[in-house]
């Protein structure tokens, strides 16, 4: 598993991973990590954009990392140990295994490091100092609530189908998961866990790994399992746009409404050509440099990011963007969200 940096140092040559600017004096710029979860997710790619751009105007030395693909987490806790390793001050982490990862966090907290959390939460929450996120669970019960508010008295007889993102089950995928179950109107029972549901309208899940390859084979796969599902909620609109692709290829895109999270640009293109019903939109950019900006107050005085009143994270926002606006559920239509979309 490789990243996007050459061999700077023999000491780091081992990790396979570039050697980092040495730690901040008062003649050097201070450094900060952005290790995100894929380089090709447009997702993450704007968040890098966010992150380069605040660190530019901060003067800050940023060094990004990312994995092969969604779940790859031995590359990112390759970049952690480079990132200790490099003396950077701080690390800001979209995390392929929530849980797994840690044990590598805390050695770099324990080395001096702010370690801030994007969009998705570990596990447990508090082994970051801080998460700048969506509320995750809010974005998944938006498009729930507009599902169930669209179908009207049809959402009795609903057959979902639901594309999660990886086997893992990271926390992000769970709580967009479950929340979209609460704002339709199922009972999630134990909302840590994905699949112990027992309502008789989830036809089945299946993993996507986040991308539209993925999408598409899931969508297939359970079209098998039942050739009637009207509703698809996905894990992130790559998935939603294989869905669909999928769905179009047999006849019936036109028989199905698919709800998303991301509010990507592409995504927001496809609400408005009626590919996607339904996203709840974040703000990964606004994520990353408030991120770069945290990382500098610590850096300079030690202060630590403060969650947001009500919440364990810091709340970055989520708005529920449709073409089809549903009595009860506040929207913002495609074209406000052209102009907004992953600021």
């Amino acid at each position: 598993m490789q990243l996007r940096q050459l061999f700077a140092s023999a000491a780091l040559g081992a990790l396979g991973l570039a050697a980092l600017a040495a730690p901040a004096t008062a003649q050097s710029p201070i450094t900060v990590c952005l290790i995100t979860k894929t380089d090709t997710n447009p997702f993450f790619v704007k968040m890098k954009e966010g992150a380069e751009a605040k660190a530019k105007e901060l003067g800050i030395n940023l060094q990004s990392y990312a994995g092969r693909v969604d779940g790859d987490s031995d590359s990112q806790v390759q970049a952690i140990e480079s990132c200790i390793a490099g003396g950077a001050k701080g690390i800001l982490i979209a995390a392929s295994d929530t849980k797994g990862i840690v044990p590598t966090v805390q050695k770099a907290r324990d080395a001096g490091l702010i370690v801030i959390a994007l969009d998705t939460p570990l596990e447990p929450l508090t082994s970051a100092d801080a998460t700048f996120a969506t509320d995750n669970y809010e974005a998944g019960v938006l498009i729930g609530q507009w599902a169930k508010a669209k179908m009207g008295a049809e959402a009795a007889n609903a057959k979902i189908a639901f594309l999660d993102l990886t086997p893992q089950q990271p926390s992000v995928a769970v709580l967009r998961d479950q929340g979209f179950m609460e704002g339709f109107g199922i009972d999630v029972k134990n909302k840590d866990v994905v699949g112990d549901e027992a309502d008789p309208r989830i036809v089945g899940h299946d993993i996507t790994n986040g991308n539209e390859e993925g999408g598409r084979q899931a969508m297939e796969n359970l079209l098998q399992k039942d050739p009637s599902i009207n509703l698809v909620y996905t894990i992130n609109e790559p998935a939603a746009a294989g869905a669909y692709e999928a769905l179009k290829g047999l006849g019936l895109a036109d028989k199905v409404t698919i709800v998303s999270v991301d509010g990507g640009c592409p995504g927001i293109a496809n609400v408005k050509d009626g590919v996607i019903g339904a996203t709840s939109m974040q703000y990964p950019l606004k994520m990353a440099s408030q991120g770069v900006e945290a990382v500098k107050r610590f850096a300079e005085s030690g202060a630590k990011p403060q969650a947001s009143e009500g919440l364990q994270i810091t709340n970055t926002g989520v708005d529920l963007v449709t073409d089809q606006p549903a009595e009860g559920v506040k929207s913002m239509d495609s074209a406000a969200a052209a102009k907004a979309c992953w600021g």
